[in-house]
């Protein structure tokens, strides 16, 4: 049984841990940190991937008989763009300017590792912006304050209340983390 797990989930992303709890999943937070580095022959889209296995292996924790590691990356893509977390206040707002009124990609690559497998998967999620003025996205930066967040927005927030016109694919995926994947590959471990 999955109840019968505990995870150690390598991020201090407050959404990530948020999803665990909200599906009473049992975990402790344990954040890797690494340089976040993607060697050239990696092609771009599998970086979060490659990303949440570099995680995984850099947690440090010695897995017992019932834990597992569950590390994750979530990366948007305007075209072979990636959008990372903007370093600051202008960053952010290039970041949206560049992703109102388009089409983008969202994908998280997840890793969940105990001491005998391994296993790793990417979500793609589609997400489709309204067009957002210039003063709708000072507003959104100065209130919201995404500087940790892909793509400089969080669907949880206004910007994803207000101004995305579509997604397809997994909501909890744009969150950062696809529940739905996460939660299949967890039965396989248990």
């Amino acid at each position: 049984m999955i109840s019968d797990l505990h995870i150690i989930l390598a991020s201090g992303s407050p959404r990530r841990s948020f999803l665990l709890s909200e599906n009473n999943i049992p975990y402790s937070v344990n954040p890797s940190n690494i340089d976040e580095i993607v060697p050239d022959n990696i092609p771009i889209k599998t970086a979060p991937e490659y990303l949440a296995v570099e995680k995984a292996h850099a947690c440090n924790q010695e897995c017992a008989n019932n834990e597992l590691i569950l590390a994750a990356d979530t990366s948007v893509f305007l075209g072979n763009e990636i959008l990372n977390k903007p370093i600051n206040h202008q960053e952010a707002v290039e970041m949206i300017s560049k992703l109102s009124q388009t089409t983008h990609e969202v994908i998280t690559g997840f890793c969940l590792k105990n001491k005998e497998k391994q296993f790793s998967q990417s979500v793609r999620s589609i997400v489709e912006f309204d067009s957002i003025s210039e003063e709708e996205i000072e507003y959104y930066v100065t209130t919201f304050k995404p500087f940790d967040k892909a793509g400089a927005y969080g669907i949880q927030d206004w910007i994803g209340w207000c101004k995305i016109n579509r997604i397809e694919g997994s909501y909890s995926n744009i969150l950062g983390l696809p529940m739905r994947e996460v939660y299949m590959a967890l039965r396989d471990f248990s």
